[in-house]
């Protein structure tokens, strides 16, 4: 593990909602990574790009690790030497199957639930809720789309691709509450990323997922992994990082020391304890003004949507018009 930049790294993430400090699957696992090796950082949110695969992202100086470059956040940091704490088991066949189990099986059954496998209106609170009802309806419209092509999901395959999902999740769900038994990690009693995938999948699906979610309702049937995600909820979420980020702000922050963690219910009511003010940098410059063109072409994208939708109707009456003649003769 390198000190390098430690005292100044910043986690950007989505907004926090349903009493975690970010209801965003992608980003839960990082935090719980910097947790588990003892980092101090700061904890921003960013509300201006609610479907950008570079959050999460960590930054600390000049160095910046986002979630779509190099695996992801955790593989950056490890590669450059930032924290690691997988040393010990690189070389460990049995770790190294967990985590693409994990990195697979429940990948693919969180992102199915989120989007496809319940009502929509998790996801709709984590990342669109910011945005008006018209550009948020179309963007998840769009983004259950892709989850289809994502997942190979078509109209003939789709009950058959929606057991096997389950199915896989059920097996991972039994290596893991077997892997872990009573103890406090899951490989040789100390943190390693793969704690990190798990908690970050644990609290997501107990916690965002609604209580009619066939995920949820699997999960709970391996008790030790549910005293295990309670445990790390209680010892590494703070109060403060539950509460919602001003909506006016494009990034709301708020101090995250694992140094002190604070315990408390789950359903705490603090307010985040907000930092001093300080000169925004060339980045969040970019961002504000990368924003106004963002919420320009999703309205463009609407009238474009609303347009085709009356084109097809239109098209729907003509031909009901036609169906009175007939071209026999």
């Amino acid at each position: 593990m390198s000190g390098r930049g430690e005292g100044d790294l910043t986690l950007v993430v989505r907004k926090p909602c349903f009493n975690l400090p970010t209801g965003c699957p992608d980003c839960l696992p990082v935090y719980f990574y910097l947790k588990l090796a003892n980092i101090h950082f700061h904890l921003d949110f960013n509300l201006i790009y609610p479907e950008s695969d570079i959050i999460p992202y960590v930054e600390t100086g000049n160095y910046v690790a986002y979630n779509n470059e190099r695996g992801g956040v955790i593989e950056c940091l490890k590669q450059d030497s930032i924290v690691d704490l997988d040393t010990e088991f690189h070389s460990v066949p049995e770790w190294v199957s967990a985590k693409s189990m994990v990195s697979s099986w429940l990948a693919d059954a969180s992102i199915y639930e989120l989007w496809l496998g319940t009502d929509g209106g998790s996801a709709q609170k984590v990342y669109y809720s910011d945005l008006p009802w018209p550009i948020g309806k179309v963007l998840y419209l769009k983004k259950v789309y892709s989850v289809k092509l994502q997942l190979g999901i078509n109209k003939e395959n789709a009950e058959r691709r929606e057991e096997q999902i389950y199915r896989n999740a059920n097996l991972a769900y039994g290596a893991l509450s077997t892997r872990l038994g009573e103890q406090d990690f899951l490989f040789n009693n100390r943190p390693s990323s793969l704690d990190a995938l798990v908690l970050g999948h644990l609290l997501f699906t107990l916690q965002v997922l609604p209580e009619t979610s066939v995920l949820r309702s699997k999960l709970l049937e391996h008790s030790n992994l549910v005293r295990y995600a309670e445990k790390y909820m209680t010892e590494l979420v703070e109060v403060g990082t539950s509460s919602m980020p001003s909506a006016s702000s494009s990034r709301s922050s708020s101090g995250a020391s694992s140094s002190t963690p604070r315990r408390g219910p789950y359903n705490w009511s603090s307010k985040p304890k907000t930092k001093p003010k300080k000169e925004k940098t060339n980045e969040e410059k970019t961002f504000k003004r990368r924003a106004k063109y963002f919420v320009g072409a999703q309205l463009v994208a609407v009238l474009l949507f609303l347009t085709l939708m009356g084109r097809g109707d239109d098209a729907e009456v003509e031909l009901d018009d036609d169906e009175g003649y007939d071209y026999s003769d």
